[in-house]
């Protein structure tokens, strides 16, 4: 559970991030660096997501599957066409 909190946060604060650096690039008019570091803060907090995403699925916290559920009509396989 513990793993699936700490990708939520980085979520949200990927997304603080990005809001900070739209309000820096709107208010500092390109006068200072403040833009360039929240928007270097969020790929770090994105490069931390992605590990804690293969971290989740390593250790079996996160079971990655498909699009569709196991018994839904389009995860069966086709069948062939009859002559």
């Amino acid at each position: 559970m513990l793993i699936k909190v700490l990708i939520v946060a980085a979520l949200v604060a990927i997304l603080a991030s990005l809001a900070f650096g739209m309000v820096f690039l709107i208010k500092d008019k390109g006068t200072t660096q403040r833009t360039a570091k929240a928007l270097t803060v969020r790929i770090a907090l994105s490069v931390t997501l992605f590990g804690l995403l293969m971290l989740g699925i390593i250790t079996g916290h996160i079971k990655p599957h498909g699009i569709y559920p196991a018994g839904h009509p389009a995860s069966q396989p086709a069948s062939a066409p009859a002559e």
